[in-house]
């Protein structure tokens, strides 16, 4: 999670409906194979490590992201998540990088480090933003580089060595009126306003309500989903074939 969409939230990420579903989510693609140690690349607030330990998915968690600043770091550690800047070697079984890829230039290059330095077997959940189309003041703000259909994502994982296992779309149902807004947002926008975050507040009633439509998806369509949404998710393996000589 980008700690800019938290500032622009006002609270916490995890009591907000994007922020729940998503989680879902990715406990979904996981599935219920216990996790000993999550690494959570550009983790952010780490709210889906959170999650995850808070829920005994995960035994622990190691949040990595360049921008924390000490404070950040002591305030935030527990006894279950530690935040780092940078970790020299991964010893992790399942490496998590959720919305992170399209912020770099190089996309391969960076699911590759984590790759290359971790055990056959190791399992990456790597999600990012789907369809270039929907491009709006939203990545703007966020500083994307790009946006990712099933294919272009399957395509940056196994140029980085991963074998993917599942590919598939979230947010499907929400896509009609979301595809509408960020289309408006390109048409009617002002080039000389500032970028904002997409993601706003919202009251409790509304949170509620598109918590319950995401929960249908992922129960209904999330599992078949290769058609559309407005987040890409795959889940990948590292092959035994990558292990060092």
């Amino acid at each position: 999670m980008d700690l800019k969409e938290e500032q622009a939230l006002g609270g916490d990420p995890a009591e907000h409906w994007y922020y729940i579903s998503k989680g879902r989510a990715i406990k979904s693609l996981l599935g219920a194979k216990p996790i000993e140690t999550l690494l959570d690349v550009g983790a952010g607030s780490g709210v889906f490590s959170k999650m995850l330990t808070d829920e005994g998915r995960a035994a622990r968690a190691i949040c990595i992201d360049p921008n924390y600043e000490d404070e950040f770091i002591g305030r935030r550690r527990t006894d279950l998540i530690d935040f780092v800047r940078s970790v020299d070697r991964i010893d992790a079984d399942t490496v998590l990088m959720t919305d992170v890829i399209e912020h770099v230039d190089d996309d391969v290059a960076l699911i590759r480090e984590y790759a290359d330095r971790a055990a056959p077997g190791t399992r990456f959940l790597i999600s990012a933003p789907a369809f270039q189309f929907l491009w709006s003041s939203h990545d703007d703000y966020l500083e994307h580089r790009r946006r990712y259909t099933l294919a272009g994502l399957q395509h940056a994982v196994e140029a980085a060595g991963l074998t993917p296992v599942a590919l598939r779309y979230f947010f499907g149902l929400l896509f009609p009126a979301a595809a509408v807004m960020r289309l408006a947002d390109r048409a009617f926008s002002n080039h000389e306003s500032p970028a904002a975050s997409g993601l706003k507040p919202a009251p409790r009633w509304l949170n509620e309500i598109l918590t319950a439509v995401c929960d249908i998806e992922r129960v209904a369509l999330f599992p078949v989903n290769r058609f559309a949404g407005v987040s890409a998710f795959c889940l990948a393996e590292k092959p035994a074939a990558l292990a060092p000589a």
